[in-house]
């Protein structure tokens, strides 16, 4: 890996010019035989996997209307060509919104449409060969599924969800990557996305209670498994071992403590991810969301709060009430999701983000900041692709935006935007979302950052910007791996309550 290099920053952000399979045979490992039966899934590729994965589209189809009419409804505009940061980074045409979409297409059109049947070659129609799958597996699979090329869509077409059926019918013939599939496996077992026993998160926590009391002399809880605590917190992994997202943790836990709010982690749910989003199986989806249902009724909380995680708040926002029964709609047939709405406190969101709860905690003037704390930084906001165009925060449209950036302005003195083309709504992806978060795809997330980079070289240059501010772990990840190959410092990244925790003020505020 130690041979890949940053892409140029580009003079004028044009559409790049096109290089033809530049990225072909770059897709990540697949799925052992082990790690696919594990999750349910064929072990390896079956050998009637063209039925069956024609078979499967054709479910798919019937299922989510969506998908059919983002199948037929593209015109092919251009609309989203230069859309993608995988495109502009790596100059593959195929890595063009409308050219991976019509991977998929092309086969739909042969099997599902007359004209596709009848004059297959007029209409652009394809058979599925082991060709066309492997095409599929190598481009479906350098798709982060951040949404920005839909933003742009006349038609609105949402290319994470075909990115998602097509990675759904790859798992469904035992052709699935390693990376998510193993992933998801380890939530199953254990409780979250790394892998870390229980033990294992009890030794780190009371490790952090020592640093933040010889730190400032408070006692700051990091609970875990305690029953009748009002906040079950569901935070990344991540959170837990790594820098910088273990300074988050510790944010929460110094709001939590000045608010006086008893709250635990679960060592049963201990992971707010859920990689089934990005696979595209709402059955792994459930089965992880459920975990969380089981933790909040077993602990008896009032509130559950997700912390720091992009995607973990788009499915929590988007999918938990239909999934487990938490927020307004759970089923009426499923008695332990009503079990759980009788359960949990309505006088508050169910669930709650918490840039949410601290922004209220703030506006009621429950925290105390010391600004200056933060003055060494000059910071800007890097907005996480599903929190920015899947889900929303506050009562208010665009809150998602406003909200964390609110609390960087309440405890820090020096907050500046970077391009407002790659901001918000239109903000460009980390470069690692999606299931890409590996190291044998670090090539396409090396060059997938590069409209992030550009727009963060920019800022620095003209602002100085030191230190870029985001509320997704796996953003904060990936920015540490490959912000050195654009040559900027790792610690540049960091989390909102990472700044939260520098600037907070405990005990006697006097």
């Amino acid at each position: 890996m130690s041979d890949i290099t940053a892409p140029a920053y580009r003079v004028i952000p044009i559409i790049p010019a096109l290089k033809p399979g530049a990225m072909e045979g770059k897709g990540p490992f697949v799925a052992s035989e082990k790690i696919n039966e594990a999750i349910g899934f064929p072990g390896n590729l079956v050998d009637d996997w063209h039925d069956k994965a024609i078979a499967k589209m054709g479910e798919l189809l019937s299922k989510y209307r969506s998908l059919k009419v983002y199948m037929d409804a593209c015109v092919h505009c251009g609309a989203c060509s230069d859309k993608c940061h995988y495109f502009i980074g790596t100059q593959d045409p195929k890595n063009m919104p409308v050219a991976r979409q019509d991977l998929m297409r092309s086969v739909y059109r042969r099997y599902f449409t007359l004209p596709g049947k009848l004059f297959p070659k007029l209409v652009g129609a394809r058979d599925l060969t082991r060709e066309v799958l492997d095409e599929w597996y190598n481009y479906f699979n350098q798709c982060s599924e951040c949404r920005r090329c839909s933003v742009f869509c006349p038609y609105g077409i949402d290319t994470a969800e075909v990115t998602m059926a097509a990675r759904e019918i790859l798992d469904s013939i035992g052709y699935g990557q390693k990376y998510s599939n193993e992933i998801i496996g380890k939530v199953h077992k254990i409780g979250n996305n790394l892998g870390l026993p229980g033990p294992a998160l009890i030794d780190t926590l009371e490790g952090l209670e020592e640093d933040v009391k010889e730190d400032t002399g408070i006692d700051v809880k990091f609970p875990i498994d305690v029953k009748g605590a009002e906040v079950l917190l569901i935070t990344p992994s991540a959170d837990f071992f790594a820098e910088p997202h273990i300074d988050s943790l510790i944010g929460y836990a110094k709001v939590f403590h000045a608010t006086g709010t008893s709250w635990t982690l679960s060592s049963m749910a201990s992971e707010a991810g859920n990689f089934g989003m990005f696979i595209g199986n709402y059955e792994q989806l459930r089965k992880i969301a459920l975990r969380i249902r089981e933790a909040a009724l077993e602990l008896g909380v009032k509130r559950i709060v997700v912390g720091e995680c992009g995607h973990a708040w788009r499915v929590a926002y988007s999918f938990w009430n239909t999934l487990s029964g938490v927020g307004d709609g759970a089923s009426e047939v499923d008695r332990f999701a009503q079990m759980l709405q009788k359960q949990l406190d309505h006088r508050y969101k169910q669930p709650t983000h918490i840039c949410e709860f601290t922004w209220d905690a703030i506006e009621r003037n429950a925290l105390t900041f010391d600004k200056a704390k933060n003055d060494k930084h000059i910071i800007t906001f890097h907005d996480s692709c599903n929190v920015a165009r899947g889900s929303r925060m506050g009562d208010f449209a665009g809150g998602q935006f406003e909200i964390p950036r609110n609390i960087i302005k309440a405890v820090a003195n020096n907050f500046v935007e970077m391009d407002p083309n790659t901001t918000r709504e239109r903000t460009f992806c980390c470069g690692g979302g999606g299931g890409l978060l590996t190291d044998d795809l670090l090539e396409i997330r090396v060059k997938g950052a590069l409209p992030r980079m550009e727009a963060l070289n920019q800022a620095k240059e003209e602002h100085g910007v030191n230190f870029m501010a985001t509320i997704c772990a796996i953003c904060k990840a990936q920015f540490t791996k490959v912000l050195p190959i654009y040559g900027f410092d790792r610690r540049v990244v960091g989390g909102v309550h990472q700044l939260v925790s520098n600037a907070i003020i405990l005990g006697d505020k006097k």
